[in-house]
């Protein structure tokens, strides 16, 4: 069942009671209506909006409707995603997206052909057909993969307060028993696309290492002795950190934060993401 606008609705104000930092100075412009400072705002907004990004590809996979239904007071207005589509899942994979959904509370390009992009640029050439996510309930864990992992580096960058936050890891708990396994029709493995993946992200963001597939050397795993990946962090297994720049570069699809496309064909929504597209 799922959960009441009510209750969805009152837990962004209380999400950001509890995370906003107070290290800025007291000279910093102060929100009128919320007495908070403006680089409080703009720092949680940038997030928050990622959040938005995943929640509406988990609802409409798993329900085929989004944020517009479930919480329209949380939502308050705005275009529906372009392209998004129930997805065909199996009773299992479903009921795994509708927990993730749950979990995650400008126009978003959520369509099939958005993703193929994402996995034809991972591996250098088109893959045919093209990647689509709502194939089957293994194409959208990996489509998964793709999303959550960037917004928690976000959280980690730019909320002090979470520096300790281990990493958001549940789309690759889902399908790391399955990291043998090969996906059809390409003859890929699940692991192979995990490591695609994540070397797109590191090679749009332009800042280094920040991201592994689910299988990686023993040096690179869990305080350095473990292959198994389900939680990609640094040396001491803290969650990887990306700035607002980095993040972009990746949604966008093109590595610049100055030009919008992939996900955000008309850029992210909030103060620091316009800033970007104003100085484009």
């Amino acid at each position: 069942m799922a959960p009441t606008t009510d209750k969805t609705s009152a837990f962004v104000p209380l999400l950001i009671l509890l995370l906003f930092p107070r290290s800025y100075s007291s000279e910093e412009s102060i929100d009128s209506d919320n007495f908070i400072p403006r680089s409080d705002v703009d720092l949680l907004e940038f997030p928050l909006n990622l959040e938005f990004l995943e929640a509406e590809f988990f609802l409409y996979g798993a329900f085929g409707y989004g944020l517009d239904k479930v919480a329209p007071k949380l939502t308050q207005g705005g275009p529906t995603p372009t392209g998004v589509r129930w997805a065909h899942l199996d009773p299992f994979t479903r009921d795994v997206i509708k927990q993730f959904a749950y979990q995650e509370g400008n126009t978003l390009d959520l369509s099939a052909a958005s993703f193929a992009k994402v996995a034809d640029s991972a591996f250098g050439s088109p893959l045919h057909p093209p990647f689509d996510p709502g194939a089957s309930g293994l194409h959208f864990l990996l489509a998964s993969y793709h999303v959550p992992y960037v917004g928690l580096t976000g959280y980690v960058r730019t909320i002090p307060k979470l520096r300790g936050l281990l990493p958001e890891g549940y789309p690759s708990i889902a399908i790391y028993e399955h990291s043998r396994t090969k996906v059809p029709p390409y003859g890929i493995t699940v692991e192979e696309f995990t490591n695609r993946f994540s070397a797109l992200r590191d090679r749009l963001g332009h800042a280094g290492l920040k991201d592994e597939g689910l299988v990686v050397p023993p040096s690179l795993g869990g305080e350095g002795r473990s292959m198994g990946n389900v939680l990609a962090g640094d040396a001491d297994s803290v969650a990887y950190d990306r700035t607002p720049e980095e993040i972009l570069r990746i949604v966008y699809g093109g590595g610049n934060e100055h030009v919008p496309d992939g996900f955000y064909p008309k850029g992210a929504n909030g103060r620091i993401a316009r800033s970007h597209l104003q100085a484009s």
